[in-house]
């Protein structure tokens, strides 16, 4: 067979597109490129273009990274013809997606520090904006995906970098096929690689299947053009996933043909935010609509909202307590506005506003809700429609109310149809874990009571004694319990977690008991907690605000509590977190308390608080990907309990594989019912983890696997090729899956498993030569089968000291107290002194401490601020360097590439030839050497381990 099986994939796919209506075109290499994209760009604007003309626009496009070109893309590009008059031309017709010239072409070769050859790339008027990678079946799809970023680092910015316009990769081994955004290289993550589907959530994986409807010329332009964000906070792309696709598409659909209302089912974690915000977006440029409404609730307006809703549509939002602000909004010009739905119930209510707000009554106003379950049960619903009479709503929530879970209020039940009648689109949580969407809960119930307290924890739900549940000593061993495991369950610290327990008197038992044994020494946690002091005096139904006792459904009955003693308890510990922090927070004005709500979710994303103890405060609508384990010591039911549990199960890497729920009562039954309500009853088993002695089985099955490859430790060394060596890596990255999950257990000792945990650190060694020897300079020309395999590092703890481990420890440091800050300076100069590679980087470092991180608002940008830094830097000393020696630039850049890419020391006469004034045949091997050492000298302290 002289066809190789991934050329076969390949040209069967060419086949197909041009069936979908592609043109098939031959391109080998960028010049053939650049003049089809002239020809293109002519019939797509019908213009002819001069060279001229042509080479303006290339010089016009050719700048920037990924999200700069992504926004060149959707723009005009102007330029001056032969006349002198300014024109522009259309890159892409974003109003009439159709509209475009579609074309494929297969095998272009572009040669930037290696030679790369592309599988099928998709053309819309001459530009590449879809890449797709393929690999044979029985491939993981991670290579195809880890091949993607290789070219990004050899090839993709090469020439004019039109690569660099890709806007959606799709990699396919036949049989699994996904898509995902361009990005940063160090933005992408396998994990944000997605599956189509259809409609009702089925998998479209087979890559003809996928491709009919994927691939289809329209639906790929109208997802690069209407479904893919520009997201300028991350300056990352995003492109929707299909259930966020079709959500967006019925919403626009009925406001197009209909004036009913409607809501989306989605499950908590699943992007609600962004899939509401493209559906805003869209609705404001249609014409019949005069404004859209984006209605949250206040505590969600915590700062990364505010940052990522401004990103779509600059001012959009007011962070103020202004109903002012947000009325000279509503009758001003723009067309989209985020609000609470306390402001806009001030807004219709207030006499003082009726006047301004008169006019808007007819007007087409449509309203989006985020989270609606828990804005919605009031009078504020009823006013909001009243008042609009031309209004459209629509709803989304991870957790609908239906009739079982609905509360009651002096209208009587409340449920989610009722209010916004039918659901356009579900997707549960149950396709979210099985698409990956959202990880599983793994939960597990400690007894906290001794049985000759004739109390059995199983049926905590039926005890209504305080004395029992509150008892100084059961509140003293969870405490402990906490203390104690804590660093197993979130990986020694490397996730956070939340401590929830049932009302404001305990939370302050507890929080004094942390405290107490943190001052005896018996733990280093960094704890933080917020809570409200005072009852709201206003009437809550009247600011459309469901009580959280009552929304999150606590069995609890309410205590009384001295809301002035509850204060004062709440500033003593501010004062605490003040200290830990270096901040200057109070609960004494309104501003500042905000303020030390929005800088607590800042640090429990940002790692810097293990324990945060609240009652109902961050259990909904907070995310963070970065946060691991929920502590439960209140009783919790339906949309209340799975909402807290949610906070646990975002998708971030190979280590966090399960959210964890530790419950400190027996809510077996009610996370049942929970689950049963929300996907169905069969679902428990997809949903909740198995328990552990499941995982020990697959643990010493996975064991009985990786003997049969190599019986013993020594014989990975004979392994007889590459085939069998890929056969260990698969079969021992499977064992530190499973391991990672079991550590998470109170329970696991490596005595339960089939395997000594010496011969898992031996055999973890062997496997981490054969990562060592793959990545290694040896295999620079051969292509190797382990090149591409994702060795999954992450599940080893093993901290390459390289320059993001540097970038994470700035990080750290800009977020430290000010005395931690001294310490960690030090601690931080003195490794980078001490590693071979980075020792000759240790001025430049100690430099941007120095001047450039005091003036780094925020931690988040280090990387992108260190990069600029590092980047004048490197240039400020090629200039030094080609003005001391005297040589010519460009050819120095040449030479320092070639090096680069042949890894050998360049020739004497290559750099004899770099001398703007020729030296004599006596200076010559001096100053070649002098040079030589000058330039290897340059690439060791700019290049080597900077570049990815």
């Amino acid at each position: 067979m002289t066809t190789q099986p991934e050329q076969i994939l390949e040209n069967n796919l060419v086949t197909q597109l041009e069936k979908l209506g592609y043109k098939k075109v031959v391109i080998r290499d960028e010049n053939e490129l650049l003049a089809n994209l002239k020809s293109q760009l002519e019939k797509h604007n019908k213009v002819q273009l001069s060279e001229n003309d042509f080479k303006q626009i290339l010089n016009y496009i050719n700048k920037g990274n990924v999200f700069e070109r992504a926004k060149t893309l959707r723009d005009r590009v102007p330029y001056t013809n032969a006349q002198g008059e300014t024109k522009t031309v259309e890159l892409i017709n974003q109003i009439h997606w159709c509209q475009n010239e579609f074309q494929v072409t297969q095998q272009i070769a572009m040669e930037g520090t290696h030679k790369n050859r592309y599988d099928v790339t998709i053309l819309i008027n001459g530009l590449p904006l879809v890449q797709i990678e393929l690999k044979r079946r029985g491939l993981e799809l991670k290579e195809a995906f880890n091949q993607t970023n290789r070219y990004e680092r050899h090839s993709y910015w090469a020439g004019h970098g039109l690569f660099q316009f890709v806007q959606i990769f799709v990699i396919s081994n036949g049989v699994n096929t996904k898509y995902y955004a361009n990005s940063p290289i160090k933005a992408r993550s396998f994990k944000q690689t997605f599956y189509w589907a259809d409609e009702k959530n089925r998998l479209i994986t087979q890559l003809a299947a996928f491709s009919e409807v994927f691939l289809e010329p329209c639906h790929i332009s109208k997802m690069i053009t209407k479904y893919t964000v520009l997201n300028e906070s991350q300056k990352i792309l995003m492109v929707l996933r299909p259930y966020q696709f079709y959500a967006v598409e019925n919403i626009v659909e009925r406001v197009k043909t209909t004036t009913k209302y409607g809501y989306i089912w989605h499950t908590t974690g699943s992007g609600k935010t962004l899939t509401s915000f493209k559906a805003a977006q869209i609705l404001t440029n249609l014409k019949e609509v005069h404004k859209v409404v984006f209605v949250v609730d206040r505590k969600d307006l915590d700062y990364q909202t505010t940052k990522e809703f401004n990103t779509f549509s600059k001012g959009s939002i007011d962070g103020t307590n202004n109903t002012n602000t947000l009325v000279k909004q509503l009758s001003g010009d723009n067309k989209l506005i985020v609000t609470t739905i306390q402001k806009l119930n001030t807004a219709i209510s207030k006499t003082r506003y009726l006047g301004k707000m008169e006019a808007l009554k007819d007007e087409r106003i449509v309203f989006i809700f985020d989270e609606c379950h828990r804005s919605q049960f009031g009078k504020t619903h009823e006013d909001i429609k009243r008042f609009f009479e031309n209004c459209q709503m629509f709803g989304f929530t991870g957790t609908p109310i239906f009739e079982p879970n609905a509360g009651k209020n002096e209208y009587g039940k409340r449920t989610t149809k009722m209010l916004f009648g039918d659901c356009l689109h579900k997707y549960v949580i149950t396709d979210a874990i099985r698409d990956g969407n959202v990880l599983k809960f793994s939960v597990e119930y400690i007894r906290t009571f001794k049985k000759k307290d004739h109390i059995l924890d199983i049926n905590v739900e039926a005890i209504d004694e305080a004395e029992v549940m509150d008892a100084p000593v059961r509140l003293d061993n969870i405490t402990e319990y906490i203390i104690t495991n804590h660093n197993r369950k979130t990986h020694s610290r490397e996730f956070t977690s939340i401590f929830c327990v049932s009302s404001v008197p305990i939370l302050i038992e507890y929080y004094k008991l942390f405290l107490k044994k943190k001052e005896e020494g018996k733990h280093n946690l960094r704890l933080a907690t917020i809570f409200s002091y005072s009852a709201n005096e206003e009437d809550k139904d009247a600011v459309g605000f469901v009580d959280d006792e009552e929304f999150l459904m606590a069995a609890e009955p309410q205590a009384e509590y001295n809301s002035q003693h509850t204060r004062d308890e709440l500033e003593d510990f501010i004062k605490h977190y003040n200290k830990q922090f270096g901040t200057n927070y109070t609960s004494k004005d309104n501003q500042s308390y905000y303020n030390y709500y929005n800088d607590i979710a800042k640090r429990v994303k940002h790692r810097q608080i293990d324990v945060l103890v609240v009652v109902n405060m961050f259990l909904t609508g907070f995310d963070s990907k970065h946060l691991n384990t929920l502590y439960v010591d209140k009783n919790l039911k339906y949309h209340g309990l799975i909402q807290a549990y949610s906070r646990t199960n975002r998708i971030l890497n190979e280590v966090k594989s399960q959210g964890n729920i530790v419950c400190f009562r027996n809510l077996k039954e009610a996370t049942d019912e929970a689950i049963t309500l929300f996907s169905n009853k069969n679902a428990i088993e997809e949903i909740i983890m198995q328990p552990y002695e499941e995982y020990v089985t697959k643990f010493n099955q996975a064991f009985i696997a990786l003997l049969q490859i190599a019986p013993t430790v020594n014989s990975v060394n004979d392994l007889p090729s590459e085939e069998e060596e890929l056969a260990f890596i698969q079969a021992f990255r499977e064992l530190m899956r499973l391991k990672n999950v079991l550590a998470t257990f109170t329970e696991f000792k490596f005595d339960d498993l089939s395997m000594t945990e010496q011969s898992f650190e031996d055999y973890k060694s062997k496997y981490l030569d054969l990562y060592d020897k793959a990545k290694g300079h040896n295999q620079k020309e051969k292509v190797s089968i382990l090149g591409d395999i994702d060795f999954e590092l992450e599940l080893i703890h093993r901290d390459e000291i390289n320059v993001a481990y540097i970038l994470k420890l700035l990080a750290k440091l800009k977020d430290a107290t000010p005395e931690e800050q001294e310490k960690q300076k030090k601690a931080l100069i003195e490794i980078v002194a001490g590693d071979a590679q980075l020792r000759s980087k240790r001025e430049l470092i100690e430099k941007f401490i120095q001047e450039n991180l005091p003036h780094i608002s925020d931690s988040d940008d280090i990387p992108d601020e260190f990069e600029s830094y590092w980047s004048e830097e490197r240039k400020e000393a090629l200039s030094k360097l080609s003005q001391e020696e005297n040589l010519d630039s460009e050819k120095l850049q040449e030479v320092i590439g070639k090096y680069l890419f042949t890894e050998k020391k360049p020739l004497r006469d290559d750099v004899i030839g770099l001398l703007n004034k020729r030296p004599s045949l006596k200076e010559r091997a001096t100053i070649a050497e002098r040079v030589t050492d000058k330039i290897l000298k340059f690439v060791e302290t700019f290049i080597n381990g900077i570049t990815g």
